[in-house]
C-alpha cells in the first residue's frame, strides 16, 4: 500500500524561511533605522539618573545599536543552519539569540561604564535589575518583530498562492480557446495542405510545450517572443490576410528576462478583441525597447469598426498579468492601457538588472 504524506509541517525553504535576510544591507539599514528609534523612545522615559536627556541617549543608542547589530550579524551567520528547522525552531532559537546577545551586553555596558567613569550616565538600578530590565525589553521586542516578521511572510506567500492560482485559471482559459481554434485550422489543412497541417500541428505542439515549461518562472526574452511568434503564425493561418503583424523589437537586450505568458495573453486578447470582430484586415504592433534600467513593450491593436462589434471581456488576462508584475517587482513594474484614434494600446515596463542591449 502506498504510504499517506505525512501531516506534520515539512522544514522550510531557504525561500520561505520568514526571517528577512540580515545579511541584506538594506535590511541591515532599516535595523539601524528601528533601533535608533527604540533608543529615542527609552531616552524619553523617566528615569532615576543623573545624566541629561542627551547623555541618556547617546548611551542608551551606543547599547541599542550593540544588541542589534550584534543579533542581525548572528542571525545572518545562523541563517544557513535555520533555513532547515520548522518555523518554530526559527522562532525559539532567533528569539533565544538576541536574548543572548542583551545579557552579554548589559554586562558589558555595565563594566564598560564604570571603567570609564559614566555611570551617572546608566539607571541607579542594581546590577541584575539593569540585565533583568534590559532582556525584559529586548524580550518583547523581539516577540513583536518575530511574530512581524511571520505575519508578513504568510501575507507574501498567500499573495504569491493567490497570484499562481490566477495564472493557473488564466491559462486554462487561453488553452480550450486557443486549441479548439487550432483543431479547426489543423482540420481544415488536412485534406489540402498536409504538409502545412503536419507543420502547424508540430507548432502547437512546441507552442504548448514552452507555455507548460517555467510556469510563473522568469525566462528570457527570446523564449517568451518566440512563443508569441508560433502563435501568430497558427493565427495567421486560421485569418489570412485579415491578420498583419510587424515588430519592432531589435533595440531589446538578449540576457534580460520576465516572467513567462506575459506577452502571450495580450496579443490572444488583441486577436480576440481586434482582430477577429473586424471585417476588415488589421495589423497587431508589437515593439519593445531597453530604457533606463528596463524593458518596454507596446502592444497595439485596431477596434472593431462599429461598436456593436466590440466585445466584452472580464479583463483577467490583464488583470492577472498586472498583479504578477506587482508580485514580482513591487511598484517599479507597470501595465497600462490606452485607447487613441480607434488603436488600442498596452504599454509594459518590466525592470532588469545587469542588461545589455
Amino acid at each position: 500500500m502506498k504510504p499517506e504524506p505525512s501531516s506534520r509541517q515539512q522544514p522550510p525553504s531557504d525561500d520561505e524561511l520568514f526571517l528577512p535576510d540580515f545579511c541584506n544591507i538594506r535590511v541591515i539599514f532599516l535595523v539601524v533605522l528601528i533601533a535608533e528609534l527604540l533608543a529615542f523612545v527609552l531616552a524619553l522615559a523617566p528615569q532615576m539618573s543623573s545624566a541629561t536627556l542627551w547623555e541618556r541617549l547617546g548611551i542608551i543608542s551606543l547599547f541599542v545599536q550593540w544588541v542589534a547589530l550584534a543579533s542581525a550579524a548572528l542571525l545572518c551567520g545562523l541563517r544557513s543552519l535555520l533555513k532547515n528547522q520548522r518555523h518554530a525552531i526559527v522562532a525559539i532559537c532567533s528569539f533565544l539569540t538576541i536574548q543572548a546577545v542583551t545579557i552579554m551586553l548589559s554586562e558589558t555596558t555595565l563594566r564598560l561604564a564604570f571603567f570609564v567613569g559614566l555611570e551617572g550616565a546608566l539607571p541607579t538600578a542594581s546590577h541584575g535589575d539593569f540585565i533583568l530590565h534590559n532582556v525584559a525589553i529586548s524580550a518583547i521586542v523581539s516577540a513583536v518583530a518575530l511574530r512581524y516578521f511571520y505575519m508578513q511572510h504568510q501575507l507574501t506567500r498567500r499573495i504569491q498562492a493567490e497570484s499562481h492560482a490566477r495564472f493557473e485559471a488564466l491559462q486554462a482559459r487561453i488553452r480550450p480557446h486557443f486549441l479548439f481554434n487550432c483543431m479547426n485550422t489543423i482540420a481544415s489543412l488536412t485534406r489540402t495542405q498536409p504538409a502545412l497541417a503536419e507543420e502547424v500541428t508540430e507548432d502547437l505542439a512546441d507552442l504548448f510545450r514552452m507555455s507548460l515549461a517555467d510556469v510563473g518562472h522568469q525566462i528570457p526574452v527570446k523564449d517568451e517572443l518566440e512563443l508569441c511568434r508560433r502563435y501568430l503564425n497558427i493565427e495567421k493561418l486560421r485569418l489570412g490576410e485579415r491578420l498583419e503583424v510587424q515588430w519592432k523589437i531589435d533595440e531589446l537586450p538578449e540576457n534580460a528576462t520576465l516572467p513567462s505568458l506575459t506577452l502571450q495573453p495580450l496579443l490572444e486578447n488583441a486577436v480576440y478583441h481586434g482582430i477577429e470582430p473586424r471585417q476588415q484586415p488589421g495589423t497587431i504592433e508589437i515593439s519593445g525597447q531597453y530604457a533606463d534600467g528596463a524593458i518596454e513593450f507596446m502592444i497595439n491593436n485596431p477596434t472593431p469598426e462599429f461598436r456593436s462589434h466590440r466585445r466584452s471581456g472580464n479583463h483577467m488576462a490583464l488583470d492577472n498579468i498586472r498583479e504578477r508584475l506587482s508580485t514580482a517587482y513591487g511598484n517599479d513594474a507597470s501595465i497600462t492601457t490606452e485607447t487613441v484614434a480607434e488603436q488600442y494600446y498596452v504599454a509594459i515596463r518590466i525592470p532588469v538588472s545587469g542588461a545589455a542591449p
